[in-house]
């Protein structure tokens, strides 16, 4: 049988599926997937997977299908690539006004962890508002191409937009701990309290968010579906080719530098840094760039690292 994944605890995996939506609770056979042979976690919500029956509502995963879409970021403790979710059609990054203020970097670090999907930027608890600089980083996003909605999950205000936007698709739906996240989708289910998520206060000695979802779960909204994601503090892009990170910056691929592996890093005759320079690229996301890439060298072992020794 065929199934999609909904949510992942202890290696135990709730699979719908595909022809009569029955749930069955599932464990890998032999307990590694060819698939997925050295991964941190080889399967997540959102997967598709082939399984069979082993008791009434019990099955055993034979395989993973290939995924189209996903996102992962860098696990700190297992010192290896996280997928987070899977599958998707886009990968919906909610940032706040403020408790936790707009952290613009953590938006490119977002992007950066997308692999083969689409991102949309969702501003929440806009009756606060953007002012100065942190408006103008916004705003930024739209100009480079990226799709923008700003919404409030307390009054509505948005979130029609947004359920527009969504419509026949599947989203992952990824934040900061504290952005309101979990309260948005809710908003979005509406009156589906079976797909209720639980909603967590701010820790205002710090302004920053507490966690509240703990594992990936996909929802089923009324023309949409979501994949909810735990809230992050800090993430990390996965450890790949530092050449991909400069994918989630779209403002650099009209620059043609004198050589073809540029990192953009200060090389001689980096187009990108000339236009910093002229101030035809933003500063602050040329900074955000370099610290991606700074975070990625300083997971290689010293032999590999910019200037290091055997």
């Amino acid at each position: 049988m065929k199934g999609t994944v909904l949510r992942s605890i202890n290696n135990i995996y709730s699979v719908r599926e595909e022809k009569d939506g029955k749930l069955f609770s599932c464990r890998i056979k032999g307990k590694v997937l060819d698939q997925a042979k050295g991964e941190y976690n080889p399967i997540v919500a959102g997967d598709c997977v082939e399984f069979e029956q082993s008791g009434t509502t019990e099955g055993m995963v034979l395989s993973r299908m290939d995924r189209k879409s996903s996102f992962e970021r860098w696990n700190t403790k297992s010192q290896s690539n996280q997928t987070v979710a899977a599958n998707m059609d886009v990968v919906v990054c909610v940032c706040s006004c403020d408790s936790p203020p707009f952290r613009p970097r953590f938006i490119d670090r977002v992007i950066a962890c997308c692999r083969n999907v689409d991102v949309l930027i969702c501003l929440n608890k806009c009756d606060i508002g953007l002012e100065g600089y942190d408006r103008e980083r916004f705003d930024l996003y739209k100009e480079l191409g990226y799709k923008t909605v700003e919404v409030s999950a307390k009054t509505g205000k948005g979130t029609g937009e947004l359920k527009k936007m969504l419509e026949g698709r599947v989203a992952a739906f990824v934040g900061q701990s504290g952005v309101g996240k979990s309260s948005l989708v809710n908003r979005l289910l509406g009156s589906n309290l079976e797909s209720k998520q639980r909603v967590g206060e701010i820790n205002w000695k710090y302004n920053r968010g507490n966690h509240t979802t703990n594992y990936a779960i996909v929802l089923d909204g009324p023309s949409f579906t979501i994949i909810d994601t735990p809230g992050f503090r800090e993430i990390s892009v996965p450890h790949d080719d530092p050449h991909l990170v400069s994918l989630a910056f779209p403002e650099f691929s009209s620059c043609h530098c004198q050589f073809d592996s540029c990192l953009h890093a200060g090389e001689e005759g980096c187009a990108v840094y000339d236009k910093v320079e002229k101030g035809l690229i933003d500063q602050d996301r040329y900074e955000s760039y370099l610290r991606i890439l700074d975070s990625m060298e300083d997971r290689l072992p010293v032999w590999y690292r910019k200037g290091g020794k055997v």
